[in-house]
């Protein structure tokens, strides 16, 4: 019978000139399951099968559309959908190494800097964090973390775990750090690290860092900034700023899949790298072998580990989208943005969470959870009903907020509008408690 007409049947076994080859032609060519009774099952089937073979996937894959707007990851721009939808190819084939390296001009311009050692990691921006932290800290060495939302607080653990000597500075949610306060705790800790969030998801706010670079050289001490939540929706200038490791990811302003993160190691900083007297905790996480593998080097690229190509095409048309429109203009379009936002939200009778206007992040809102509703009541609500996707804090803004997402093509007015709608609903029909 021809495709199409009826079941295919192979007769068994197969000639030996198909070989091993012509086997798996066949069976792919085979439209019912087919039971062979020869050579090859002769080294299977040694021990029954404890699990069998699960019914939900024999279902076919469902993922609702929805609008999100919590703090990442945001919906995917269609011509990064459509980059993973390429062919894959394999990751140290030339024509990959031309996508890297457009990658990494592409890491350079959004982050403003000419540093040689720039590129992605294969992880989201909790491994990059992690790079920065096992290739720049040793035990015993003291690093100095602002704590003032969930990411300086998971920068602290990570530092403690290495066995670095931790000294968080420690500041309310909703406020950020001066430099006579860090000036304070370099003089005190004489750190070889300062840690500090750019732009701090969980509390909505963004970190001013001009002339933070400075003060940390004159005590011979690295900055490490996160920009995970702000890089491309605030202004950010990496060499003119005197940020020494700067680091951010994929899902957030860049709109494409979670999962791969970018940074880049400034000479004072791959110099405390070189310096080290021990290897880096994690091989995966070694950034002078990353630093080959993306031709950072100058020397032929060596094999470390099987990037994620698909994901890689995906950040490729990221960066070049944010390169035509240009950054100036990308920033522009998240500070009118959450502006019209915070309007609308007064509107409503809600409260920012960040009381000084200065250093709200433009790219997360957080708004204080209303007297007598539960955050949960509010988010449940336009996810049922709207399918729009916003969140409540996160560590120490846990229950006291909640936060809303614009970030890159979801920061539109239009947006808005259909944010502020739902929201205005939910305040209507959502249970209030008495005070």
């Amino acid at each position: 019978m021809t495709r199409g007409q009826g079941p295919i049947h192979q007769a068994w076994p197969l000639s030996p000139a198909q070989g091993p080859l012509g086997t798996l032609r066949a069976l792919t060519k085979a439209s019912v399951p087919w039971a062979p009774h020869s050579w090859l099952d002769c080294s299977m089937a040694s021990h029954p099968l404890l699990v069998q073979p699960p019914d939900a996937l024999r279902r076919p894959l469902h993922v609702p559309s929805r609008l999100l707007l919590g703090p990442g990851p945001s919906n995917l721009q269609p011509r990064v959908q459509a980059a993973g939808r390429l062919p894959v190819i394999g990751h140290m084939h030339k024509e990959m190494f031309q996508i890297m390296d457009d990658i990494k001009q592409g890491i350079q311009y959004v982050l403003q800097t000419k540093n040689a050692l720039t590129l992605a990691v294969s992880g989201s921006g909790h491994c990059a964090l992690e790079t920065a932290l096992f290739n720049l800290l040793e035990p015993g060495d003291s690093f100095l973390v602002g704590v003032n939302g969930i990411w300086g607080q998971r920068a602290a653990e990570i530092g403690e775990r290495i066995g670095a000597m931790v000294h968080p500075l420690l500041k309310e949610p909703g406020d950020c750090y001066t430099l006579q306060e860090v000036e304070e705790g370099l003089a005190q800790h004489r750190p070889v690290l300062l840690f500090l969030t750019h732009g701090e998801s969980s509390s909505g706010v963004m970190q001013p860092l001009d002339g933070f670079g400075e003060l940390c050289h004159r005590y011979q001490c690295l900055l490490l900034v996160d920009a995970v939540a702000s890089l491309g929706g605030v202004p950010i200038y990496m060499d003119q700023q005197g940020i020494d490791v700067l680091y951010s990811g994929s899902q957030k302003v860049l709109n494409g899949p979670p999962g791969l993160s970018l940074i880049s190691f400034s000479s004072k900083a791959k110099c405390k790298v070189s310096a080290r007297k021990t290897k880096p905790f994690s091989f995966y996480m070694d950034i002078m072998c990353l630093a080959n593998l993306w031709g950072c080097d100058d020397k032929p690229r060596m094999y470390h580990h099987t990037m994620p190509v698909t994901g890689l095409f995906c950040l490729r048309e990221s960066l070049a989208l944010v390169v035509e429109q240009g950054l100036e203009t990308c920033w522009s379009q998240h500070r009118l943005a959450s502006a019209y936002l915070h309007s609308q939200l007064q509107e409503l009778g809600l409260q920012l969470f960040v009381k000084d206007p200065a250093i709200r992040l433009h790219t997360v809102t957080t708004v204080a959870v209303p007297p007598g509703y539960s955050w949960r009541d509010i988010t449940d609500y336009l996810m049922d009903h709207y399918s729009i996707e916003i969140t409540g804090g996160l560590g120490p803004s846990l229950g006291k907020v909640l936060r809303i997402g614009l970030m890159g093509c979801n920061a539109t007015r239009e947006n808005v509008d259909r944010v502020a709608e739902a929201l205005r609903e939910a305040l209507r029909h959502c249970p209030q408690r008495k005070l």
